[in-house]
């Protein structure tokens, strides 16, 4: 570090140098309004300086705090007169030409556009709305896209770009026309993902997830349907942020109530369907491994990175896992094991998932992901769309009384909980595979080099005298990077683990808005360890349900049932 004295407000203070005068005011908890800039610990950092809201007073004149250094006895002003109207001046000529339907907009009470005009005080506009420049884009299953709410922040620009590497959005046409966008294309016919980090960036309403709520209500109040209900790992440590509960709160008791006073006739955990995953990607694992081939095997949970490796890097669809995602082995389970069980046909099951992410609701839609003709997964709603069905019915949810899962498809393990974090499907296949291996008990399952929000981590297993190199990948420019080592016959693992969103699950682009504050990634994680420390089971081998589930319906993992109705393929799409 490179420290220097400068005066704030009148106070000397010594400051890195090296740090903008945005992040020194935060650092000192001093808030100053910001839009475009964004910064992920240790992913990247944006410093385009495009909406001018973030301005202080210098002695120097007026600058953008965000991608302004200091320089030493720099005498700074951060609430000045001159600084507020500025800011003002800025967010009123946004506003000048935004959209004036807050009310029925999906951001309205998150958009960070609304908050900040509200604290300047903005309370009149001279209104010069132009024409329609651009329609709604609704062609996909995951995200809805209004150019008329862009603000030229390049938030999404910077994550699809920079830090995701999808290389889809840009900015085109010019004067009152431009706009950040795919090429005039429909994101339907392009190559997003939609992991939906662009979602959780976008302080407006410009992106946001398909609305599932209406559709979820409607299966509800359908008699014919037996509408059952699974929750990811994630959503567990997240939801109560949007009740105003402290950030990485344990809610999932509460959530299966609020699930049944919603009106759901059965109440399950996906945790069930992540340890049947590691059911048949351990054993998958091992075929490869003790055969030799396609090798590294790349997990497949993740549907925005399965879409990516199937539109960069087709030639290598050898290698992810066959497995479904836990979602859609749930889904598969659902309507075929649990139906028989409840004397219910296949097509009368109505699945729907709660998700931490967009991308789950392309994936729910995928032709592959069915069995017999039949979707596995029939609605996906993110963890954001679940707290509004909650509001909308008028639960307080945090005085609810907490109640555990349906059986038989709501029992779990603690490796299952950790799938919603990056690391944590690596290390729960560990604990299964090291112990099918060894025939010996694994005393200490929690492998913590692959633990934390690093875009790659690593590690050397000796596993009954074999060494079995690991890793774990979070962020699609991380995963690029694996993949061009794969393909360039340098790589040398043997199992990968890859997840789209920086941080997994936890940091997901239908989770409540982090704006790239990735301390609140990291408490979310600290949840779902401290619920698998808390776990009397920590295997997936071990959870009872699954052990029954083998020996009456599925016979063993791989078997020719288990193929038919957990595994799926891949489809190559043009980049």
């Amino acid at each position: 570090m490179s420290f220097i004295n400068i005066f704030l407000n009148d106070t000397s203070v010594k400051i890195d140098k090296n740090n903008t005068i945005l992040e020194i005011a935060k650092s000192l908890n001093i808030d100053i309004p910001h839009l475009c800039n964004l910064k992920f610990k240790d992913i990247n950092i944006n410093e385009c300086a495009s909406c001018g809201v973030c301005k202080v007073e210098t002695n120097l004149g007026l600058v953008n705090s965000c991608s302004s250094y200091p320089i030493e006895d720099m005498r700074i002003y951060t609430h000045s007169k001159k600084a507020i109207n500025a800011r003002k001046e800025a967010v009123e000529k946004m506003l000048e030409t935004h959209p004036q339907d807050c009310l029925l907009c999906e951001k309205h009470h998150d958009c960070t556009l609304q908050s900040i005009a509200a604290d300047l005080g903005i309370r009149k506009l001279n209104v010069n709305k132009p024409s329609l420049r651009y329609e709604i884009d609704n062609s996909s299953k995951s995200i809805v896209r209004d150019p008329e709410k862009c603000i030229l922040c390049r938030k999404c620009e910077v994550m699809c770009n920079k830090v995701q590497t999808v290389g889809l959005l840009t900015e085109i046409n010019n004067g009152c026309k431009t706009v950040i966008s795919s090429a005039e294309k429909s994101l339907a016919n392009t190559s997003c993902t939609y992991c939906g980090q662009c979602v959780a960036v976008c302080p407006t309403g410009a992106l946001t997830e398909v609305n599932n709520i209406g559709d979820v209500w409607n299966a509800i109040d359908d008699n014919n349907k037996k509408v059952v209900v699974q929750i990811a790992p994630a959503v567990r440590v997240a939801l109560g942020e949007e009740f105003g509960m402290e950030i990485g709160s344990i809610v999932t008791g509460k959530i299966a109530t609020a699930l049944r006073k919603l009106g759901f006739d059965l109440v399950f955990d996906t945790d069930f369907a992540a340890d049947l995953t590691i059911m048949e990607e351990a054993n998958e694992f091992l075929t490869r491994l003790q055969a030799g081939e396609n090798l590294p095997i790349l997990t497949s949970c993740c549907p925005a990175w399965v879409k990516f490796i199937e539109h960069q890097k087709p030639e290598l669809l050898n290698h992810p896992s066959s497995c479904k995602s836990p979602q859609q082995m749930f889904g598969a389970i659902a309507k075929s094991y649990l139906a028989e069980k409840i004397n219910k046909k296949p097509e009368d099951m109505y699945v729907v998932a709660v998700m931490p992410c967009v991308a789950k609701k392309f994936e729910a839609s995928r032709e592959e992901l069915s069995v017999d003709n039949i979707q596995d997964v029939d609605k996906v709603i993110t963890t954001r769309e679940l707290a509004r069905m909650i509001k909308e019915a008028g639960i307080n949810f945090d005085s609810l009384a907490e109640s555990d899962f349906d059986h038989p498809l709501g029992e779990s393990t603690g490796a299952s909980v950790i799938f919603g974090t990056t690391g944590g499907v690596l290390e729960a296949a560990l604990r299964t595979a090291y112990e099918w291996i060894t025939k010996e008990t694994l005393e200490k399952v929690e492998f913590k080099e692959l633990r934390g929000i690093k875009g790659i981590k690593e590690a050397t297993l000796n596993i009954n005298g074999m060494d079995v190199n690991v890793a774990v990948v979070c962020g699609l420019g991380n995963a690029r990077n694996v993949l061009d080592q794969i393909e360039a016959g340098t790589c040398k693992y043997h199992i990968i683990e890859v997840m789209a969103c920086p941080g997994g699950c936890v940091g997901g682009g239908g989770q409540p808005y982090h704006n790239g504050d990735f301390d609140i990634v990291k408490k979310r994680a600290q949840g779902l360890y401290q619920i698998d420390k808390d776990k009397p089971l920590r295997k997936s081998h071990e959870n009872p349900s699954i052990i029954k589930l083998y020996d009456e319906y599925l016979k063993s993992p791989g078997a020719h049932k288990a193929h038919h109705i957990l595994h799926t393929h891949y489809v190559k799409r043009e980049k």
